[in-house]
């Protein structure tokens, strides 16, 4: 629906003089509607189209989307020879009101600033580590009940579970895009090519599975996971300051005690707010086996125990034993990313070859079972 009030009230701030406003719509297609405006001035009628886009399908279903390609329209329409110009990009806001966003020649986010240090930090100081220690354990147990808490939340929508899925094969920042900035020779193109074949097999696999689009993160790597050193008591802390006593409550989403240094702030929610819970699984859980191969050249030890522990903990809350059939086309991706020597420069040749053995022996396998990692690691695979 076109917002006529709003629609009009911007007119007439960049038209002067205006006497008249007509709005009428033309049509609508499968991917939008046209609207005419018709504007009486002291130098005459002017007309202008209005177009909206729909919500659904076609890579359009947020709003940022929508702007998106508004905005690409308001740059080149003028760049190709006899086409109509771009007059403006308009947004309503959420108190109804309509500015305009067009015209810029780039864009910026400002955001808060977060505190703490992030989860890499740990990864690399298990190596050091015979075992996981306390600290090291409510951690792992705080991400897995933080995402099984926000995968709770569901959503029904058919059209936006595909598109997760579509956009972590297809999309410029997931397994394509990754693939695509690898350096020549990194990675020859016939294992980039069977990787790519195998995950699409996978999406269409998963298709059916829509009933789970759930509330994520989009990218919860170590990254973007920062633990503050002080004592959160928002989510399970009390200090009796008499006595200088702190005492564990309980966590308001697993009904557990949380350790007292244990809470963190995240980063840079990705790609949009629905999708398939095994996105956030996965951006996680493969720098166990990163680290672990960079370290041991296996997946073993501490690193082995985190990652066990992490899907103990995450199943057990969320009771989502599905997931574990979810996983491989989402591990495609992530072990693009940690195998790519761009982002990660100190990767040696035979430490990629073991993450796309992971990669090759995960997409063949019904189900992935960290308990047998190991085999999906170091067992041969056909195409290495």
């Amino acid at each position: 629906m076109l917002n006529e009030k709003a629609i009009k009230i911007y007119l007439r701030k960049k038209f002067r003089n205006v006497s008249q406003i007509k709005i009428k719509k033309l049509g609508a297609g499968v991917h939008g509607a046209g609207f005419l405006i018709e504007i009486k001035t002291p130098k005459g009628l002017k007309s202008y189209v209005v177009k909206t886009l729909m919500p659904e399908g076609f890579g359009h279903e947020y709003p940022s989307d929508r702007a998106g390609i508004f905005l690409l329209d308001m740059d080149e329409f003028k760049n190709l020879p006899k086409h109509v110009n771009a007059v403006d990009v308009l947004a309503e806001m959420k108190n109804g009101s309509i500015k305009s966003i067009g015209g810029g020649r780039e864009y910026y986010l400002l955001m808060e600033k977060g505190e703490g240090q992030h989860y890499f930090h740990d990864l690399s100081g298990f190596a050091h580590k015979k075992r996981l220690e306390g600290p090291d354990m409510e951690k792992i147990k705080a991400m897995a009940s933080y995402l099984a808490k926000i995968h709770s939340i569901k959503k029904d929508s058919k059209t936006l579970y595909w598109r997760k899925l579509r956009d972590t094969v297809g999309h410029g920042e997931c397994l394509m895009g990754v693939f695509d900035i690898y350096p020549d020779k990194a990675l020859p193109y016939k294992e980039m090519t069977d990787i790519i074949k195998k995950s699409v097999d996978w999406i269409y696999k998963l298709k059916p599975k829509y009933k789970r689009l759930s509330q994520i993160h989009g990218d919860f790597h170590p990254g973007n996971i920062w633990f503050k050193e002080s004592v959160n008591r928002s989510i399970g802390q009390s200090v009796n300051r008499k006595n200088k006593k702190v005492s564990s409550l309980i966590h308001p989403f697993t009904h557990s005690p949380i350790h007292q240094d244990v809470d963190f702030i995240l980063l840079d929610r990705s790609r949009g707010p629905w999708g398939e819970p095994a996105d956030d699984v996965t951006a996680l859980t493969i720098n166990y086996i990163f680290f672990s191969i960079k370290t041991y050249g296996k997946i073993t030890g501490i690193y082995l125990e985190a990652l066990k522990l992490f899907f103990d903990e995450y199943v057990r809350l969320s009771g989502d034993a599905e997931i574990y059939k979810m996983l491989a086309p989402f591990f495609a991706f992530r072990g693009a990313v940690v195998a790519n020597p761009v982002f990660y420069p100190e990767v040696t040749p035979g430490q990629r070859e073991l993450i796309f053995r992971f990669v090759n022996n995960v997409l063949d396998s019904e189900r992935f079972a960290p308990e047998k990692i190991a085999d999906l690691i170091q067992g041969k695979h056909k195409n290495l």
